[in-house]
């Protein structure tokens, strides 16, 4: 591409235009760069929520977990002797005679 020649007094207004091309061009660039890079750390923070949620579901029970289940254990129990107390005792069984 052949250029233009420029005279002294062009000079500064020439400089001036080439300066704010290359800030534009470096703008737009900069710009895009900051979405992909953006796009890119989103992704790595999903990333890194999903490894932690698949880490956190195969982590072994905690003492505190083992505590909970043991609770939940003797109330199952209570609910269960107060049911069969509900219940009419058993009927003894009578010979009826037969052989």
């Amino acid at each position: 591409m052949a250029r233009r020649r420029t005279t002294p007094k062009e000079l500064p207004d020439a400089v001036r235009e080439a300066v704010e091309r290359t800030v534009q061009a470096t703008v737009g660039s900069a710009g895009r760069t900051r979405d992909r890079a953006q796009g890119a750390v989103d992704e790595l923070v999903e990333t890194v929520d999903d490894v932690r949620g698949a880490i956190g579901e195969r982590l072994p029970a905690t003492q505190e977990d083992v505590r909970e289940l043991r609770a939940e254990l003797r109330a199952i129990g209570r609910r269960l002797e107060a049911i069969e107390e509900r219940l009419p005792a058993p009927r003894s069984k009578k010979s009826s005679g037969r052989s």
